[in-house]
Parts: C-alpha cells; structure tokens; sequence
C-alpha cells in the first residue's frame, strides 16, 4: 500500500548507499518529533557515525562523539513510551537511545533491523522506515556483544522534507490516538 506523507512528518536519511525514507510520528511522541527536525534542519547529523550496529537487533547513531556518550547542547527529554497495544519494535521503527534514566533522550537514535518486544513501553518510539529497509540492512554491523563498530558507516545527511512512500514498518498503528 503507497501513501502520500506530510512533507513536515518525512525524514530523508542519506547514507553511502542511499536514501531512507523515515515517516515521523507526533503523534506518539511529539518532544522527540520536534528534537529530531530541530538537530536534522541544523545539520547536526550530518557526518555523524552509526557507532553501534548489533546484526539481528539495530543500527544506532546520533551521537557527534562516536562513542555512545555524546549527545546535543539541548538538555534530555523527558520519556515518552507508546504502550505496546499502540506501538511496537519491530522492523523499521526508530527509536530513541538513552541511559538508565527514562528521561535521558538527547539525540541519539536506533533504527531496528528485527523485532524487540523487550523494548516494547521501555524507550521512545519516533518513527518508522517507509522506504529504504534494503539501505539500513546494509550499515556496517559492530565487533563484539556491544556491536561497536570500528570504521563506521556514517549519515551523509538527514533532512525534513518530502518523500513517496512505501508501505510501514509493522509494528506501529498509523491510526492517530483519539486521546492524544
């Protein structure tokens, strides 16, 4: 099924190998929307590493350090988990990485390769990959249990704007909360 998204909810994610197309969703957290088009229209992705990659389980970047410590001057923004009856993990979603702390969100990101119902109601979801899986699967995977990678892939550029789409990550109910 193709739809039409809204040029102001529609992410493009340029890699080496291409362009992904992210649909953003307010609805589910609207802080996090604003953050990631906030650093996205300044150029804070740009060049920044997918500095770890874990294969069966998720790409994740955002982080200018590389380290996996690093973050925006903005300050953390508060939790805004999605119970699991209305938004899942799985395949294509994108989520937001943080510390131990529920409200530690700053700019890093995860892109899922697979589905983790364990993250399910634990960590914010933003997102979902309409277009480009095939370009995400091809990241280069990290060493070790911690999926560090060495010689990261990197985000050429990421950027709001207009994109067709294709069908959803399964997962997440594109279907708008009545009570949100």
């Amino acid at each position: 099924m193709s739809a039409s998204l809204a040029p102001e909810n529609t992410l493009l994610l340029e890699l080496d190998s291409g362009v992904v197309t992210i649909e953003l969703l307010p609805e589910l957290a609207p802080q996090h929307v604003e953050r990631i088009k906030a650093l996205a229209t300044a150029g804070f992705y740009d060049g920044t590493p997918f500095h770890r990659v874990i294969d069966g389980f998720m790409a994740q970047g955002g982080d200018p350090t590389g380290t996996g410590t690093g973050g925006s001057e903005h300050p953390d923004l508060p939790a805004e988990f999605s119970p699991p009856a209305k938004a899942k993990f799985a395949r294509g979603v994108c989520g937001m990485a943080r510390t131990n702390n529920p409200n530690s969100a700053n700019s890093q990101f995860f892109i899922m390769f697979a589905p983790a119902p364990s993250l399910d109601g634990q960590y914010t979801i933003w997102g979902r990959v309409v277009d480009g899986m095939d370009l995400v699967d091809k990241i280069k995977r990290g060493q070790g249990p911690n999926g560090i990678a060495r010689e990261p892939d990197r985000v050429k550029s990421m950027r709001v704007g207009t994109a067709a789409a294709a069908s959803p990550a399964e997962g997440v109910d594109s279907t708008p909360a009545a009570d949100a």
